[in-house]
């Protein structure tokens, strides 16, 4: 950490008025090099310019879970700068949304063009009136990352509508199957205009303890993390299952863990056959990550997939968090190695964009059923062409194999030498993650490495997860490691004193 009076003279071009740091422009900061290690210029963050700023924002928006005031013009690479010119190492990424850099010279280039422009001077309703571009560009920024076995898209504006989408698909293919060739009735069409049965049938998603799937209303219903999410808010009466909670580190409890997965299975295997309400689907993550960083073995997701098979159930698979590289495969479900694909495969965060595949048979019956106005975002899919364009290009795929399994390499051992502030490493790629020894040395630790120059973030209770961008590299979990490892000896020096 850089507080002293010549560091804050030499880095006079990062802070105060002007912000002459590096460059003015976003293009000529992308050139840049990005800095080789954090540099704080403030004793707190946020600094005195990002409180003014957000008390000052506070007068228009709730600005109580801000953490700092990012500048944006001057952040590259994998490095944030913020509003008091500190230059911080992001291992967070806006909430893992980042894949390949901030102010990354192909995604700029792709955001300044002229098809750009047109795209966002013409936003056209997708669906009535789609450009002559855009089976282009679902090609090139979607369907050449597609998951196996699904070979069509349905493009939304976000996580959550992406998600809720994805369960109108299973709805309406639940009702059309046992509908078979006839058409919808009268009563249908009335009842369900007063939201009732057998136009608005009791039919169910089921979702698993501990997952995540957003906040609007439908996606609502399946998010089983903090109450605080759904209190005051109606909901379907939807089933859970229990989701594993296993230990760490697995080959120590390979036992206990196996019999944990084996509980969870057979409880959702009963909720299936047993539910008041009929399930049309499962929803569940790869990772929970709001969740506090949840994992199960390959082993468990193939027997959901076999189970709802043979249950005829949809099984949708939301990798809005998991998706785009993050776990060393380009969908987190490929590690599972599953004999039949999933239904449905929900994105959003480092795609940039949000939507779900599918099969062609969760088409609707008839037009206008699963739509809205625009369908998407066709400017932000011109965005994800240009970052599978890098991911693909770059190999970013692979370095996210080789980086994870660095850092991991690293934290291990740091865990059962400051086994009072950490523990129970867990995950795959950079999508790693551990557990703190309770929520208070939590939040002192992410306030720590802040003030050390990283940017880190929570889930869960405990839980610190990494959602670095893919650009990653071992020098970069270097920089982490030294300031980590600084942290973690401060805070037995003042909890643990010898």
């Amino acid at each position: 950490m850089i507080r002293s009076a010549a560091a804050r003279a030499s880095l006079g071009r990062v802070a105060g008025a002007g912000r002459r740091y590096v460059a003015s422009s976003a293009q000529a900061r992308a050139r840049a090099a990005e800095p080789k290690q954090p540099v704080v210029v403030t004793d707190s963050i946020p600094g005195p310019q990002s409180k003014a700023i957000l008390g000052r924002l506070g007068q228009l928006q709730d600005t109580r879970a801000a953490v700092l005031v990012g500048d944006y013009k001057q952040s590259v690479g994998n490095y944030l700068v913020d509003a008091d010119g500190n230059q911080l190492l992001d291992l967070y990424c806006q909430i893992a949304s980042i894949p390949v850099g901030y102010n990354n010279a192909a995604v700029l280039r792709a955001a300044q063009g002229e098809e750009m422009a047109t795209t966002l001077a013409n936003r056209p309703a997708l669906g009535v009136f789609p450009s002559r571009e855009w089976a282009d560009v679902l090609e090139q920024a979607y369907m050449r990352v597609r998951p196996a076995g699904l070979d069509m898209v349905f493009t939304t504006a976000h996580g959550s509508d992406a998600n809720e989408l994805a369960y109108k698909a299973a709805l309406m293919h639940y009702a059309r199957t046992r509908r078979g060739a006839a058409a919808p009735t009268g009563r249908d069409l009335a009842s369900a205009m007063d939201n009732e049965p057998p136009g608005a049938p009791h039919v169910a998603i089921l979702s698993f303890d501990g997952g995540f799937h957003g906040r609007t209303f439908g996606a609502l219903s399946t998010t089983r993390t903090k109450a605080l999410h759904k209190l005051d808010i109606p909901a379907f009466r939807w089933p859970r299952a229990p989701f594993p909670r296993l230990r760490y580190p697995e080959d120590r409890f390979a036992a206990e863990n196996a019999a944990e997965e084996a509980r969870c299975l057979a409880e959702t295997e009963r909720l299936l056959r047993e539910s008041a309400v009929p399930v049309a689907a499962v929803v569940v993550e790869p990772v929970q990550s709001e969740g506090g960083d949840r994992h199960a073995s390959a082993h468990f997701f193939r027997e959901v997939r076999r189970i709802t098979r043979q249950h005829g159930v949809l099984l949708i698979v939301d990798e809005v968090q998991t998706g785009c590289g993050a776990t060393g495969t380009f969908w987190a479900h490929e590690q599972w190695a599953l004999e039949t694909p999933p239904d449905m495969v929900t994105f959003s965060k480092k795609m940039q964009t949000a939507g779900f595949y599918h099969t062609r048979a969760l088409v609707p019956d008839q037009p206008f059923r699963n739509f809205n106005t625009w369908l998407g975002d066709p400017s932000r899919a011109l965005l994800t062409r240009a970052i599978v364009d890098e991911v693909l290009a770059r190999g970013l795929v692979d370095q996210v194999r080789a980086t994870g399994a660095y850092l991991k390499s690293h934290l291990v051992p740091l865990a059962i030498r400051y086994f009072r502030v950490f523990d129970s490493v867990r995950g795959d790629g950079t999508l790693l993650a551990f557990d703190c020894t309770s929520p208070e040395l939590r939040a002192e630790l992410l306030h720590l490495m802040r003030l050390e120059g990283v940017n880190m973030g929570g889930s869960g209770d405990v839980a610190v997860r990494f959602r670095p961008m893919l650009t990653l590299t071992n020098a970069h979990v270097n920089v982490f490691l030294t300031r980590f490892e600084s942290v973690l000896n401060k805070l037995y020096q003042k909890h643990w004193p010898r």
